[in-house]
């Protein structure tokens, strides 16, 4: 059976989890919080406390773990920018070592319009995001999917099939 981590497994992402699951899928989700890791678990899906700006954590979760999505495009606050530039290329470093098969990358703009919250990543650190995930392609041959779906317009639906297609026969 193929396990999914997300990381940044909010509301979207506890979503992304529920149609992996239901393709079969065991699925692990993170949430920074205490809170965050039970609504994940009331969801239905495994729960981890892991904080993305600490890397180690995320790392600690990726033992038993086919496929890595990093669903952080919409993050705010002052690490935001952090997650999806230097601690994402942390991550992408190390998963060499680890039984990691692919990564799929939210590398979206954020809510679409009639949603209220969340203006995604700047273009420059999607930009730059998108770099570190095709050097880590190249570098490490860890197969690689970005989506560039915002959220509320299909972009559930485009992250779970990203994950799919990893494990689907070349």
């Amino acid at each position: 059976m193929a396990r999914a981590l997300i990381v940044g497994c909010g509301c979207f992402g506890t979503e992304v989890g529920r149609l992996l699951a239901g393709d079969g899928w065991a699925v692990r989700g993170t949430s920074r919080t205490v809170e965050g890791a039970s609504r994940v678990e009331a969801a239905g899906l495994e729960a981890a406390q892991a904080d993305p700006d600490r890397v180690g954590t995320v790392l600690e979760q990726v033992g038993d773990v086919t496929v890595v999505v990093w669903a952080l495009a919409a993050a705010s606050g002052d690490t935001a920018e952090a997650v999806n530039g230097p601690r994402l290329e942390r991550t992408l470093e190390r998963l060499v070592d680890t039984p990691v098969r692919g990564f799929v990358l939210d590398a979206g703009s954020g809510l679409s319009a009639g949603d209220s919250a969340g203006g995604g990543l700047d273009p420059e650190v999607r930009r730059e995001a998108v770099a570190l995930l095709e050097a880590a392609e190249r570098t490490w041959r860890i197969p690689t999917r970005v989506v560039e779906a915002q959220r509320g317009d299909g972009w559930t639906a485009a992250m779970a099939s990203a994950a799919n297609g990893l494990l689907a026969p070349a």
